[in-house]
């Protein structure tokens, strides 16, 4: 329920594989409203992006306590111990109304907070800050994590893996941005043409840590190099390595 067969290397591996390898804005592509949007400073978009770390972590670990005991299948089984036969009741078409229920109210709060600590961030953020409700990207990040059906621990570092990459996203645009604004950009490419250009470059750069394969939980213990083929017959755990036909 908590760890599952994840080690501290797997969770390492699956907080690189959130943060790079499936980015949500340079590999899935959800939430590029606030991206192309809120981009043009980097200021604004740290702010945007500490908000989205936020709201994305803490809905993320609520959502998952509500997949487990109220929307998943028989998660009303802890109910029993009332008294009460739950236990084949499925609230399952109730998970996307919660859901998004959870990401409204905190970013509420944090719309609220943001501001009355600084309210030139929230100037700047204007309207699209309450439309961190209804980023996809926030509602695609635990979707992925109940669908994935990650246990506590690893839910909890994909869905921060998936904020902090989004906002590593937004802040490299934002750099560029503004240093292309002082820049000679070909007329027909300057604004959202050059953004699209330099985003794909960004999405394409990501997909070099694609080799990165550490975030799936080994069932077992493995030897390294495995000599032996215990695969049968035509099979051999290595491949090119040569095999005896068994009689």
């Amino acid at each position: 329920m908590w760890m599952g067969d994840y080690s501290f290397l797997n969770l390492l591996g699956l907080l690189i594989q959130a943060i790079f390898i499936e980015n949500f804005l340079l590999v899935n592509f959800l939430g590029m409203c606030t991206y192309l949007a809120c981009s043009n400073k980097l200021k604004t978009a740290n702010g945007l992006g500490i908000a989205v770390v936020f709201v994305l972590t803490v809905s993320g670990v609520l959502n998952w306590f509500v997949q487990k005991f109220v929307t998943g299948p028989g998660a009303l089984s802890w109910l029993e111990v009332f008294g009460l036969e739950t236990k084949n009741i499925d609230l399952g078409f109730l998970q996307f109304l919660l859901f998004i229920s959870i990401i409204a109210g905190f970013t509420q709060i944090l719309e609220i907070i943001i501001e009355k600590v600084s309210p030139a961030l929230y100037m700047s953020l204007g309207f699209y800050l309450p439309l961190i409700a209804v980023n996809c990207a926030i509602l695609g990040a635990c979707l992925f994590a109940v669908t994935r059906e990650y246990p506590f621990v690893p839910n909890f570092i994909y869905v921060l893996g998936s904020a902090l990459g989004w906002w590593l996203a937004i802040a490299l645009i934002a750099a560029i941005r503004e240093k292309l604004a002082t820049s000679e950009v070909v007329p027909a490419l300057k604004g959202m043409g050059i953004t699209f250009i330099m985003s794909g470059l960004m999405s394409m750069a990501f997909m070099g840590f694609t080799g990165i394969k550490l975030a799936t939980p080994s069932t077992g213990p493995e030897q390294p190099f495995p000599l032996m083929d215990s695969t049968g017959i035509g099979q051999s755990p290595i491949q090119g390595a040569p095999i005896e036909l068994k009689q």
